[in-house]
């Protein structure tokens, strides 16, 4: 049962992923920036309106880190520049540990950790090559807390549905009916049904 996920497991197709991932993250973010900026006609910048309101392309800047907070107020003897730096290598660094302490058998997990990856790189890159970070998906979720959600990018949901893949994993592995490769179940030659 587990040959058909075989190829999953490997870390060629992880790396793969992240360079395809980093690849689109970097591609949309040229396309808001050529397209959605300000203009003399539109000192606003363009909207581009998917579903109504509900999901739009606006363009944004976050100057910050996770919503907007900035980094003097964490650190202040950081220039930002540095503390970005550091933060993502020690992420890199932890991320790359996490992959290699899962199980071979762990796809899923892996492949969590590799789009989280893919995100934080696919961030780090424009904070190390603008000063900044390209945000311009803009979603309005009826959700009665805030009137709008934060505007994201695609490295963003990169890392969102990575964490969301690592918390859901033992529940998908039985969706899928599949056991990982050193796991309790498979030890005991039990069927995750």
């Amino acid at each position: 049962m587990n040959e058909k996920f075989r190829w999953l497991q490997s870390w060629k197709f992880h790396l793969a992923f992240i360079f395809v991932s980093l690849f689109v993250d970097q591609a949309t973010k040229i396309w808001a920036v050529a397209y959605l900026s300000p203009t003399y006609e539109n000192p606003l910048g363009r909207t581009v309106h998917i579903i109504g309101d509900l999901l739009q392309f606006r363009l944004a800047y976050n100057y910050g880190a996770a919503f907007s907070s900035r980094p003097q107020d964490i650190l202040p003897f950081l220039p930002p520049t540095v503390f970005f730096l550091l933060i993502s290598l020690v992420a890199v660094f932890v991320l790359v540990y996490f992959y290699r302490s899962a199980k071979s058998g762990d796809f899923l997990v892996r492949t969590g950790i590799a789009m989280i990856m893919s995100g934080a790189l696919g961030n780090f890159a424009d904070r190390m090559r603008l000063g900044k970070v390209v945000d311009f998906i803009d979603c309005d979720f009826p959700d009665f807390i805030m009137p709008r959600w934060p505007t994201f990018n695609f490295a963003d949901c990169c890392v969102t549905v990575g964490v969301a893949i690592i918390i859901l994993a033992p529940i998908l592995y039985k969706f899928i009916r599949y056991v990982p490769e050193g796991s309790h179940d498979e030890k005991n030659g039990k069927s995750p049904n």
